[in-house]
Parts: C-alpha cells; structure tokens; sequence
C-alpha cells in the first residue's frame, strides 16, 4: 500500500521535472513566430529564405543550449526583433550595403561585444548608460517596428506629397487586420499560441483565397550552402561602416542588459545583492550569439524577452533554455512552409512586439525636461529616420550637451562623455558617407 507521504513526495519530484519542461515549451511557443518573421525581413535585404531560416533556426538551438548549460539561465536566444530591421533596412537597404558585407558588419559587433563581455569595460559601459536613454532606445525601436508592419501590411504607403498616408482598405488589409484582432485577443488571455495562431490564420485565409501560391513541398533539408559562411569579414575595413558596426554592438548590449534585468527583477532572479544572476555569463552567451549570427547568415542574436513566458509557467533554471532549445530543432525542416507564410500575415506581429516595447515609456519622467527631450528625440528620430543609429546618437549628444550648457558636467560620468565623443565622431562618419552617396 502507497502511503500519502511517498504519493505527495513522487507528485513534488514530478513537479520539478515537469516544470523545466513546461516552461521550455512555453517559451518556445510564445517566440516560434520568430521562424517565419526574421527570414521574411533578412529576405528584403537579399538573404535566401532558406538560408536565412537556417541560420535563425541554428542560432535559437545553438545559443539557447548554451544560455541553458553554460550560463544555467532559463533565457531562449534568436535573432532580434528590432536588429534584424535595422540589418534589413537601415544597413542594406537604407546604406546600400550587401547583405554579405552586413553579415560583416554583425560578426565583427559580435566581436566588439564579446571583448567587453568579459572585461569591465561591459559594466562602466552598462553604468554609464542614462535609464532614460535606454527606454527611449526600446520605445524608437518599438515605433519602428511597428510602421514597418504597418508597411508590410499595406495600411500605410508612401506619397510624394505627405510621405505617407493611409493605403485603400482592402480585403487583404482587413484580414491582417482581423488577425491582429486575434493576436492581441489571445495575449490579452496569457496565450502562448497568440503570434502563431494569429499567422496561421492569415496565412490560410491567403492561400485559400489564392492571394498566396503553395509550396510544392512542405519540408526541405536545412540550407547550409546560400547564407551559411558567405559573409564578407573585410566590412571592418570602410570607416562608412562603422557607426553600423557599434550601433549593433551597442543595441545589442542595451537589449541584453534589458532583459536580464527586467525579468530577472520581476522574476527574481537575482543574487544577494540585488543583480541578475550569471549576468556576465549570459552577455557572454549573448555576445557569441552575434558572432556565429554572422557565420550562420542571420542579424544578431539575443536573449528573448518572451522568455518571462516560460519562467512565470515555472522554468527558473538552465533546463528550460535547454528544452526550448531541443523544440526549436523540427523547425530546420521548415523552409517551404515558412516561406509560403505572406508579409502580411507577420506584419502584425510587428507592430505588437512593437506595442510591447512601447511599455517602456512608463519608465520616462516627463517632469524633468533634461531627460525627457534627449529620450524624446532618441524615440521620434528612429522611426522618422528609419535608422536606429540616429536615434542613439542624438540622444547621447542631446543628454551630455543639456548638463554642459546648465552646468551641471560634474553628474556626467566620463564613461559617458567618452560615448558622446564617440557618437560625434559616427555622426561626423555617416554625413560624409551621406554625401559621397
């Protein structure tokens, strides 16, 4: 006879191994849209679909395995949303350069990234840093994603006498539009299904309309040979290429400490003194996670704010990375299907990942127009210029100028005054790129 004491002691032991593994699954499913979405944007930069979903897929196994065994973090990595944009369009697009050339320009942020990852000058830099500009920072890129996805889904277009202006309401745009309904319907009920359901939906409305053509077949083998290696490592080379280069390193860094931070907190995840736990180990993981994007043929990988999703279903431990990991491997076989996925069904995943970092705004104090007007201009630039580079420089610029001019230089730490410095000097590199262009 099974006593109540060895029931209630093997139902707390199945607890703890179901947990890892609910979680894992959990934040597989709330990041899988992620799949579909980075090779339809790295595929308007050029990049195969195949290879680029390749590479997403490898980077989300890879370096989530790592994040789960070496740093012992329950955090999953992929591509990041708002990077891959700017890869897409601010570098290849928006500068012209070749998406090899870009695959340059991550793996060498990559680099940069990981040197300071594992010297003290990641912790000055991380300090150094205004909390203002680094909500302003979330909140722009927030905003630029979203007119993206407002693009891709047709409701806002170009005019050459407003810039922009609304697209004709057409069936199309309004079952995007009725699937954003859906999505933001299942986030609002804590559904991890909400971004993939809401592109399956789409997705087969399209196809059964015939708005989108089937693939033939609906897996292939991964695609190691169009983007994998095909990076040029000589894009460290063109001073123009430059600003690119730290703005992804320094993106990269803010997203991470981001998120380490913000979940870690909320979760508590933290040691004795208050900080992330394994924070050096995970911006390390984050860091290896852009080199090899670049091998691999993606824009730079990062720990993903999706991974609350998975601790809050009780995933707290490096286990979780790990089972995320393993659920990421069927998706290799994918292409086909992926690739018959329309624009406008991932169109409003963007602007909802948009609206989620929007949140960030909450963080600005609007009474202290000294912090207000650089986050201000931080948030208005990325969008209207189209380059998340912009927008950090003339924060920064704007920031350290304000306490010169009041005074008050002594509260600008010197770490920080040796970022202006260096934000001068990127702003001086893309004029005279702007004007050779």
């Amino acid at each position: 006879m099974i006593s109540s004491g060895d029931s209630e002691g093997r139902t707390s032991a199945q607890n703890k191994v179901d947990r890892p593994i609910l979680g894992g699954i959990t934040t597989f499913l709330t990041m899988s849209y992620i799949i579909a979405v980075n090779p339809s944007i790295l595929s308007q930069a050029g990049i195969p679909f195949s290879g680029a979903l390749t590479a997403t897929v490898l980077i989300c196994f890879l370096m989530s395995l790592l994040m789960g065994l070496y740093a012992k973090l329950p955090y999953a990595v992929a591509p990041g949303m708002g990077l891959n944009a700017f890869f897409a369009y601010g570098i290849c697009i928006g500068m012209g350069v070749p998406w090899q050339e870009a695959l340059g320009i991550v793996f060498w942020a990559g680099v940069f990234f990981l040197l300071i990852s594992v010297t003290p000058l990641r912790q000055k830099i991380a300090e150094a840093i205004p909390v203002p500009l680094r909500s302003a920072t979330s909140v722009g890129i927030g905003l630029f994603l979203t007119l993206i996805g407002l693009k891709n889904m047709g409701l806002v277009v170009a005019d050459p006498v407003t810039l922009v202006r609304v697209g004709a309401i057409e069936p199309r745009i309004v079952v995007s539009l009725l699937g954003l309904a859906l999505m933001l319907l299942l986030l609002s009920k804590k559904s991890p299904f909400a971004f993939l359901v809401g592109i399956i939906s789409i997705s087969v409305t399209y196809w059964i309309f015939g708005w989108t053509e089937l693939p033939n077949q609906w897996v292939s083998m991964p695609d190691f040979e169009s983007a994998f290696l095909k990076l040029d490592f000589s894009s460290i080379l063109k001073l123009s290429l430059i600003p690119a280069l730290i703005t992804i390193a320094m993106t990269d860094l803010l997203d991470s400490i981001s998120t380490f931070v913000g979940v870690s907190k909320s979760a508590g995840l933290v040691d004795k003194n208050g900080e992330p736990k394994n924070l050096r180990e995970g911006l390390i993981v984050d860091a290896w996670a852009t080199v090899t994007a670049g091998l691999f043929g993606t824009s730079s990988g990062t720990a993903y704010i999706e991974s609350a999703t998975g601790i809050a279903a009780g995933g707290r431990s490096g286990k979780t990375a790990v089972v995320t990991a393993i659920c990421f491997l069927p998706c290799f076989f994918l292409a086909p299907f992926a690739a018959a996925i329309p624009m406008q069904a991932t169109a409003p995943v963007l602007i909802l990942v948009g609206a989620l970092m929007f949140r960030n705004f909450t963080e600005l104090k609007a009474d202290r127009l000294d912090d207000l007007i650089p986050a201000f201009l931080t948030i208005i630039l990325i969008p209207f210029t189209f380059s998340i580079t912009q927008g950090i420089i003339w924060g920064f610029i704007s920031y350290t100028s304000i306490r010169l001019v009041s005074g008050r230089w002594r509260e600008v730490p010197t770490m920080l005054y040796a970022l202006t410095a260096l934000c001068v000097a990127l702003l001086y590199f893309l004029s005279q790129s702007s004007a050779v262009a």
